[in-house]
């Protein structure tokens, strides 16, 4: 994995473009507590984060996003339908701008300029600066980490109120840093940077108990490079689980094909 430049790409237009009504958020109740054991083992720490992981079919709910640039700060609301390990989609209202995310490809399109993209995650890649695939952005959005922590050796620590790992093993190009919370061993926070170019991702979260899954309440991501900071933030409202749902989309005939540079 490598991070990428932070361009502001065309691709931000499915962030703006999205509004909706506000939902309110009923039937939750946010996560807390819980304390550290310094005696856990960083081994023992990362068995029980896969162990905890959220167990479902599907994911319906509405996401605000909010999503600042250093330019100017817009405000936005979507609706989320997920099949877990199958397809990722999004919606605004009367479909006007519409993304399906599959393992094979990321697709949208957006009415508004008669325009699309399909194609590979270079387009998310971009936006978020650093290289990803459909279980990164999955895990991404379900309070996972990011990379597989089961394919290289962590040391632990405790800091503040969560449990820390990092790679035993220091990375060339860029480093990892996790923490997770000691109540659900959830991810708190995740960074990957590359100090050598001042970049940095960073994506901190909070969570809320539905119907006795865990799943990110609030998620805040930034990307720096240098000045340039981009921060988005998505805030998950009226979950529900295993619903039958469908996931329609089809790019409208006569719309202009989007080529990110």
């Amino acid at each position: 994995m490598q991070i990428r430049d932070i361009g502001k790409n065309r691709a931000v237009i499915l962030l703006l473009s999205m509004s909706a009504l506000v939902a309110s958020c009923k039937g939750t109740k946010s996560v807390t507590g819980g304390e550290v054991d310094s005696r856990m083992s960083a081994k023992n720490i990362i068995d029980n984060h896969y162990g905890n992981q959220p167990k479902f079919k599907t994911l319906s709910g509405r996401v605000k996003i909010d999503y600042s640039d250093g330019d100017g700060t817009q405000g936005v609301n979507v609706s989320l339908r997920m099949e877990k390990d199958k397809v990722i989609w999004m919606s605004a209202p009367l479909g006007v701008v519409k993304a399906h995310i599959t393992p094979e490809k990321v697709s949208f399109y957006n009415k508004l300029d008669n325009e699309y993209f399909d194609g590979d995650f270079s387009y998310l890649s971009d936006l978020l600066g650093t290289d990803l695939d459909f279980d990164k952005v999955q895990n991404l959005l379900l309070g996972n980490a990011v990379l597989d922590l089961r394919k290289e050796k962590f040391t632990s620590a405790v800091s503040g109120e969560n449990y820390e790992l990092k790679p035993r093993r220091a990375r060339e190009l860029f480093k990892i840093l996790l923490q997770l919370e000691p109540k659900n061993f959830k991810i708190a926070s995740q960074e990957i940077s590359q100090p050598e170019k001042s970049r940095q991702l960073q994506i901190k979260y909070t969570y809320q108990d539905i119907s006795g899954s865990i799943f990110p309440e609030d998620i805040k991501i930034v990307a720096a490079e240098a000045k340039d900071k981009t921060t988005i933030d998505l805030n998950f409202r009226n979950l529900e689980l295993n619903k039958p749902m469908s996931f329609p989309y089809k790019i409208p005939k006569g719309f202009d094909k989007i080529t990110l540079k």
